[in-house]
């Protein structure tokens, strides 16, 4: 394609960009282009969900076919990631986000034109796999292009886009589908994509600067297989295992996962021995923060995994409310992410450190405690407006975790390996969503009684009303256990220690990998 031959043209550097000059205003312009990239990839992993009646209704789609169409993306973009950021790291980090944009923008032309189910189910595994290349860059050049006393203003934005990311798919695809756009239905949720991709391409060109690992790396085939197959073969049974009533093979592939995750680290550790270059820099794991934090995504992930689906299928299936209402409802949560996410890394991480982190996941755990509460005082009478004061308090205790979480883990990575940390983050989040997924079965299912719904359909309410309740005791007891993680962070990420900045992140550049665990504050 002419567009991807115009993306190789733009040959990367020979080594690490420096952070930008404090003056030039480009890495701004840089900044919105790559989130804008990732704000995409937020909305497009649940806009879907909304619009699945129209597109079951439009290409006469079977069960199987919507199970691929909404599960496709996610297993694409899962296994990807790693791969993906390892890719950057070598290739150069704005080569891969240009050609990861480029497969995106072209996968949603395709979805938006699939003439049936298999050419839309194909087209959303191309999405995952383009995603997979473009989102890792995205931290990757924050890190690379921003100096250390700048990345808390600008992770503080990054958490207000995941803010509004997380409710903004359903509320956009309600939106698009409702208004039903020159008779095109669902086709809108994916050609919005096209606008935005071929912008980000032109200016991405322009005012990105390119950045790779100076050391010569070279991908890890090997590497790629075996955690390609390990994620696959633990998210895969994750993902469908509800709908086919969890098999045999289903619990021995995710055990099996264990053993090649096994078998993945055991040749990662003999490939650095031997001085090739790993997919996955397990010398990432001896810095603390990176450590501790990864442990926290993995199980922030199963909370928001739990939380967003069993809450989408209590207010549509069980209050009965249509999609646009549902999603409106969801409006307060979203601004409350983004302020508290916009003050907590400028405002009070500085000042706070962890606590700031910790104190966030007290207050979703009050949250989920009051919405507990309001749910079941109110039971299927529960109006919208009754659920705000719970829905704010839980966006502020998110965006007081999503924003400072991202510059804790990257805060003491090297430069050249911030590709792989980034894959590594997003990948962690990603198991922990498939995880809190396949938890909804056991605690949200698991406490519906159908064979009761099947003699009284009026208690549909009642009955979606006690699932609700039950899964925000179990979201707050994981918060409870990523609140106790938490204590394992550094005391502040290195930036912000008296003296800290700059100079102080040189010292992480170790030549070839953070072998040596930089000094952290305890």
């Amino acid at each position: 394609m002419s567009s991807q031959e115009a993306v190789l043209d733009a040959a990367p550097q020979d080594t690490d960009a420096a952070p930008a000059d404090p003056g030039d205003k480009r890495r701004w312009i840089a900044l919105a282009i790559v989130m804008t990239a990732a704000f995409m990839d937020l909305v497009d992993a649940t806009i879907v969900n909304i619009a699945i009646p129209s597109i079951e209704r439009d290409l006469g789609a079977g069960f199987g076919a919507i199970q691929w169409i909404t599960a496709g993306y996610a297993l694409a973009f899962a296994a990807g990631l790693i791969t993906g950021g390892r890719l950057g790291d070598i290739y150069g980090r704005k080569r891969l986000f240009l050609l990861g944009t480029a497969g995106f923008t072209l996968a949603s032309a395709l979805c938006g034109f699939a003439a049936n189910p298999e050419m839309l189910v194909a087209s959303r595994l191309l999405q995952g796999v383009a995603a997979a290349m473009m989102v890792p860059q995205v931290l990757s050049i924050v890190h690379v292009t921003f100096p250390a006393h700048e990345r808390g203003k600008v992770f503080g934005m990054f958490g207000a886009i995941v803010g509004l990311g997380a409710v903004s798919g359903p509320l956009l695809g309600a939106l698009l589908t409702q208004w039903n756009i020159a008779g095109l239905e669902w086709r809108p949720i994916f050609l919005i994509n096209l606008p935005v991709g071929i912008a980000g391409l032109l200016l991405g060109r322009k005012f990105i600067t390119e950045s790779k690992a100076p050391k010569a790396l070279r991908l890890d085939i090997v590497g790629v297989l075996l955690v390609t197959a390990a994620l696959l073969m633990l998210v895969y049974p994750l993902t469908r295992g509800r709908e086919l009533d969890w098999p045999l093979w289903g619990h021995l592939m995710m055990a099996g996962s264990l053993v090649v995750f096994g078998l993945l680290v055991a040749y990662e550790k003999h490939k650095t021995r031997k001085g090739g270059s790993p997919l996955v820099e397990l010398s990432l794991f001896r810095v603390k923060s990176f450590a501790a934090g990864i442990a926290v995504q993995l199980t922030f992930g199963v909370v928001l995994g739990i939380f967003f689906l069993v809450w989408t299928l209590y207010m549509q299936i069980g209050l009965g409310w249509s999609a646009l209402r549902a999603g409106l409802t969801g409006v307060p949560f979203s601004v409350a992410v983004s302020v508290a996410a916009g003050i907590s890394v400028q405002k009070l991480v500085p000042r706070f450190g962890r606590k700031v982190l910790q104190a966030g996941a007290l207050t979703m755990i009050a949250g989920i405690l009051f919405y507990f509460f309001v749910a079941g005082r109110y039971g299927a009478d529960i109006q919208s407006w009754q659920m705000i004061a719970p829905l704010v308090v839980m966006g502020l205790g998110m965006g007081l975790i999503v924003a400072p979480l991202t510059d804790a883990v990257l805060s003491e990575v090297p430069k050249e390996h911030a590709g792989s940390a980034s894959g590594l983050i997003n990948t962690t989040g990603q198991m922990g969503n498939a995880l809190g997924l396949g938890l909804v079965s056991v605690v949200f299912f698991g406490v519906i009684d159908d064979e009761r719904l099947a003699r009284a359909p009026g208690e549909v309410g009642a009955a979606f009303t006690d699932a609700f309740r039950n899964s925000l005791g179990w979201a707050a007891g994981v918060l409870a256990l990523i609140f106790l993680v938490m204590f394992a962070l550094p005391a502040k990420p290195r930036q912000h220690l008296e003296g800290g900045g700059d100079e102080a992140e040189t010292t992480a550049d170790v030549p070839g990998g953070a072998t040596k665990e930089p000094a952290l504050a305890s």
